[in-house]
């Protein structure tokens, strides 16, 4: 059985994230199973596709396997790593791609979570953004992903404490579409696709790509971005960096000295 589990039934794909022994982290070839789902699911021509953990999950996922994170001098969240694909190919699949959230929400898997169209959850769910905890440089485009979702203030708060945010504040703030019941949230959920399914799959496509464009359409000049390329470098580059690594797989408080 793979690190996930996928269906697609009439025109609805799923995808049901499937490491349970491991909080549902990120693997790399959990990432890349992801990668070509989305591949069949544009072939079955899937109208709207779910991401998922189990039924009753207390956790959606942990976020990046930290065992795979790079050793200092390499970036962790390069333009090709899986997680990035993934998340390319959530924006670029030419269907809606809905969240089912039940259970706790971490690091990189928020970025999954916020980069879906839709995101709808029961009173389980919670969000937690923690690279600030591994000493982790966090990428543009998944900064920018948090902006367009929380907003300025709330993402910094979100990364600059790594605390969560529960269920009824990720509905206020607009992390969540909707909030309902555990007994509910799937069917709610599904009733949302066939709905959607339901509706021009063409024109669909060409609002989400507008919205997609729209969304990333704050321009960086060359020189921002070199600058903040050397800003994340020095990060992890940095001891920091390490220790947080370290101090995960030891499991222990990690020491920062900022250096």
């Amino acid at each position: 059985m793979g690190l996930i589990l996928t269906e697609c039934q009439g025109m609805i794909g799923t995808i049901t994230i499937n490491n349970p022994v491991k909080r549902n982290s990120l693997s790399n070839e959990m990432l890349n199973e992801m990668v070509d789902a989305f591949s069949e699911f544009r072939e079955q021509k899937a109208r709207a596709v779910v991401i998922r953990a189990a039924k009753g999950a207390r956790v959606w996922s942990a976020g990046l396997d930290v065992t795979e994170l790079p050793d200092p001098g390499r970036d962790p969240l390069s333009y090709y790593d899986p997680l990035e694909r993934v998340l390319r190919e959530i924006q670029h699949f030419p269907a809606p791609v809905l969240a089912l959230v039940e259970g706790s929400v971490y690091g990189g898997a928020c970025d999954l979570a916020f980069t879906c169209d839709i995101a709808i959850g029961s009173p389980t769910a919670a969000f937690a953004i923690t690279p600030a905890k591994l000493g982790v440089p966090y990428n543009i485009s998944g900064i920018l992903h948090f902006v367009n979702i929380v907003g300025i203030r709330l993402a910094r708060e979100m990364f600059f404490t790594a605390d969560p945010i529960d269920a009824e504040r990720a509905l206020r703030i607009g992390i969540l579409n909707h909030l309902k019941p555990v007994e509910e949230v799937e069917k709610f959920t599904y009733e949302m696709a066939n709905q959607i399914c339901c509706n021009s799959p063409l024109s669909i496509s060409v609002i989400k790509e507008q919205l997609r464009l729209l969304a990333n359409s704050s321009a960086l000049s060359p020189e921002t971005f070199e600058r903040i390329q050397g800003l994340r470098r020095r990060a992890y580059d940095s001891s920091d960096y390490r220790e947080g690594k370290q101090a995960f797989l030891e499991k222990r408080k990690p020491v920062f000295t900022g250096e």
